[in-house]
Parts: C-alpha cells; structure tokens; sequence
C-alpha cells in the first residue's frame, strides 16, 4: 500500500503539471480548486470528496518531495507492524481528519497535501513503537520539527498535520493496544474495525456540526 499511495501521489502531481497555467506550475493547476480541501465548498456545496482528493495533490514539487520520503520512510515500516488493510485504514483516517479539522477550523482555507495523513503515521510509529519497546526519541525528534516547522512557516496547514496527527495517536493506540487478553486473529480484526468505524463516526458527527461551530465562532 505504500507504494501504491506513492505512485497515486506522483500520479496527481503529474496531472497537475500539465493541467496548469502556464504548464509546469502545479499550484496553479485547476485541479487545485476543483479537488483540493475547502471547507465551504465541502459542505455547502457537498463536495465531499474533497476530503480526501486534497491527499493527493501538491503545491510544488518540494510539497511532494518532501510528504513522499516521510511517506516512505513511515510508512513502509508500519505497514510491515500493521499489514496492508490496518495500514490503508490509518491512512484514510489520517487525510480524512486532518481535512475535517480543517474543516471546522479554517473553512475558507484552500489546502491540498497529503499531510494530515503523514502525521497519523508519525503518531501512529510512535504509539505502536513504544507499544514494542523501541527506541522512539529519533521520531520524537522528527515530530517536533515538523511541529516547529508547521507553526513557524508561514502558508502551512496546521489545521492538517494536528487533525492527522491526533488521527494517528489514537488509531496508533487501537491497533497497538486493543484488544487485552486473548489475541486471535478473527478478534482483533473486529475490534479494530470497530474502532475504526466509530472513528470515522466521530468525524462525520464534527462535519454536521460544523455550521453550528461557525456561527458560535462568528462575531456579534
């Protein structure tokens, strides 16, 4: 799967070079404003697959770069922790909450990356990590300067990267960790698919919320 993700991020990118005016530049790609994350259009205008389109385009080839070797380097690792189908799922859930986080919080906010996901893997590295007790200070670090960097440099969705990441934290958690006692196979897989079932829930409960969010944060 994490190959497959890659290529579909490369494969967005590429579409967007050669959508965009002038050709070449792919921030100015029309796919930009036709896929990327707003959360105004998602919801008024039920454009939900924004949600997770928004993963697979960039804003430069440095954007991409830079999602695709931490794409790389998480998540190959995890997804030999996790198998293919819990790893896909952390994925998902990772866009997907860092785009409703973006959602409730910068609604008028255009966004495209796959960020919100990268940081679910980092919270999920860490969590299933220390589950095996490994030595996670490397990730520690790696995860405070993405945090650094997110809040510090300025046209960075953090909206995204703390969406994903607590996306990450917790699902991390699941697998790791659930179910206590017996740990047959058939057992596992349901709860965690349960889990991950309420998850998404919670998210599609945050998203009807959210026109009452934005009137209680409006102005008198």
């Amino acid at each position: 799967m994490t190959w497959t993700i890659l290529g579909m991020m490369a494969v967005g990118f590429l579409l967007q070079l050669g959508t965009s005016d002038p050709v070449g530049q792919a921030g100015r790609s029309s796919l930009v404003a036709v896929f990327g994350m707003h959360g105004f259009a998602a919801l008024a205008q039920n454009e939900w697959y924004r949600l997770i389109t928004a993963a697979f385009l960039h804003g430069g080839v440095l954007h991409l770069l830079f999602n695709g070797y931490a794409m790389y380097l998480l998540g190959q690792q995890l997804e030999r922790w996790l198998g293919h189908g819990r790893f896909l799922a952390l994925w998902v859930v990772g866009a997907l909450s860092g785009s409703v986080m973006s959602l409730l919080f910068a609604p008028a906010q255009l966004s495209v990356g796959a960020s919100g996901a990268i940081f679910a893997l980092f919270g999920a590295v860490f969590v299933v990590g220390r589950r095996l007790r490994l030595d996670m200070r490397m990730i520690l670090v790696l995860l405070a300067l993405n945090l650094g960097i997110t809040f510090l440099v300025p046209g960075i969705s953090w909206t995204a990267h703390i969406g994903g990441l607590v996306a990450g934290l917790a699902v991390g958690a699941v697998f790791a960790h659930l179910p206590t006692g017996s740990d047959q196979a058939a057992r596992r897989t349901l709860v965690h698919t349960l889990m991950v079932a309420l998850f998404l829930g919670l998210l599609a409960v945050l998203v009807f919320l959210a026109p009452t969010l934005w009137s209680l944060a409006m102005p008198v």
